[in-house]
């Protein structure tokens, strides 16, 4: 077991994790920190507790100190200087005929690196950009292409829910999502309603998955035969998956047919079957496969 304590670098960014050394360091403080891109001002988002080492990155790097308040003044230069170097490099983009959509400019704490995040369609050809940027700010330059799940989580917005997009306030890395989710929580296959901001499949859609696995395990399909407490045979025509009810329709004595409401404890099945798929034509599924997420990794995070 190592002691360790937990650093972000922006907001709802991935967690590193540091050496606290002999620092008295707490959640909420602000420290000085060495990464793989040089000298970081970070959070402090977890205190310093025990973690097993298999679970560390080595080397694991100790915590320079603690930000002081020439530090933080810095830091808050940098931001400025970034909302600067973002203009020259939207200009020097436009000069160069680029087909490329700037997303963000960042430096690091040292000034030792200037990062531009941007988004385009295939590769570009940006090294005459670069030699161009190198001359104006005199030191490093790198620019990043990352996808439109970074974009969604740099920028933020409001999801359909109403509420800031979980990518920008809380969720550190993205998981990856499926069709499958979707059809597992019986969501409408329509792109539209389960889509988010970014154009890919909503991240929310992992949050209840294991929930809904759960609880379709101990229901019948629609279709299903199902015997229920009074002895009647019936099909299943739909189920109430939260409320765990599933409507039959069952025969009875004089031949009418009834629908009744049963809670799924009470009615005899078999267990669920592998639920069939949603007939779709083959646009309908190109067009819901392209929601996916091919690499679920973050282009934002240096590991």
């Amino acid at each position: 077991m190592t002691k360790v304590i937990g650093v972000r670098f922006r907001t709802a960014g991935k967690i590193y994790f540091f050496s606290p050394g002999k620092l008295e360091i707490k959640t909420g403080d602000k420290v000085i920190v060495e990464t793989a891109r040089g000298v970081e001002f970070g959070s402090v988002v977890t205190g310093p507790k025990e973690v097993e080492d298999d679970k560390i990155t080595q080397p694991l790097k100790s915590v320079i100190r603690l930000a002081t308040e020439d530090d933080k003044k810095k830091e808050e230069k940098n931001k400025e200087k970034e909302k600067e170097a973002f203009k020259i490099c939207l200009d020097k983009i436009h000069k160069h005929g680029l087909e490329m959509k700037l997303i963000d400019a960042e430096y690091t704490f040292d000034n030792n690196k200037v990062l531009f995040y941007f988004t385009a369609d295939g590769r570009i050809d940006f090294r005459e950009l670069v030699k161009d940027l190198a001359s104006v700010f005199r030191t490093r330059i790198e620019l990043r292409q990352i996808g439109v799940r970074d974009e969604t989580k740099i920028r933020g917005g409001i999801g359909i829910c109403g509420r800031p997009l979980c990518c920008h306030t809380y969720l550190s890395e993205f998981a990856p999502v499926s069709i499958k989710m979707a059809k597992e929580q019986n969501l409408s296959l329509n792109p539209t309603k389960i889509s988010g901001v970014c154009g890919r499949l909503m991240c929310c859609l992992t949050n209840e998955e294991e929930t809904y696995e759960e609880l379709n395990s101990h229901l019948p399909a629609n279709g299903d035969h199902v015997t229920t407490p009074e002895g009647l045979r019936g099909d299943v025509q739909s189920v109430n998956v939260l409320r765990q009810l599933v409507k039959v329709v069952v025969t009875l004595d004089n031949d009418e047919k009834e629908i009744r409401e049963y809670p799924a404890a009470e009615l005899k099945f078999k267990p669920r079957r592998k639920k069939k798929d949603v007939r779709l034509s083959k646009e309908e599924m190109k067009e819901l496969k392209a929601l996916e997420e091919k690499n679920g990794a973050s282009k934002l995070n240096d590991d």
